[in-house]
């Protein structure tokens, strides 16, 4: 099932551009490991999806997976040959926008070795280069 919002105010946007690192959500909060980007990118539905289901297979339903990523942005496209004008194009996918710094996918309740095993399997589902990062604890 492919992930996007239930209702958006605005049903096409613009590309925008993406500058600086993460400010927010660039560190461990839910579980304690956690896959890291390194390079800006739009990550679409599917990849997270893919990688989802690459981390839940492989833990056999231990331990739990947090998305800390979301599809918010819609990314519209116009159909093959037609010619131009004629308006935007319709929105044919959405994506997460991810800057570097963001933690994308957590893991907890599993060991480290584990968590590293899955969460490089789902680094091979993302299209930029990832690290993996473990939470700091404040205890």
């Amino acid at each position: 099932m492919v992930m996007m919002p239930k209702r958006v105010k605005h049903r096409k946007s613009q590309r925008g551009r993406m500058k600086g690192n993460a400010s927010r959500s660039n560190f461990v909060a839910f579980g304690e490991y956690g896959l890291q980007a390194l390079e800006n990118s739009w990550i679409t539905a599917r990849n997270i999806e893919a990688g989802r289901v690459a981390a839940t297979h492989f833990l056999h339903r231990e331990g739990k997976v947090y998305l800390r990523i979301f599809p918010h942005k819609p990314v519209s496209a116009k159909p093959l040959e037609t010619r131009m004008g004629k308006g935007k194009g319709e929105p044919e996918f959405w994506v997460a926008r991810v800057r570097p710094g963001t933690v994308m996918f957590e893991i907890g309740g599993v060991s480290e070795d584990v968590a590293k095993q899955a969460l490089v399997r789902v680094a091979h589902k993302m299209p930029i280069r990832c690290r993996f990062i473990k939470r700091r604890h404040s205890l």
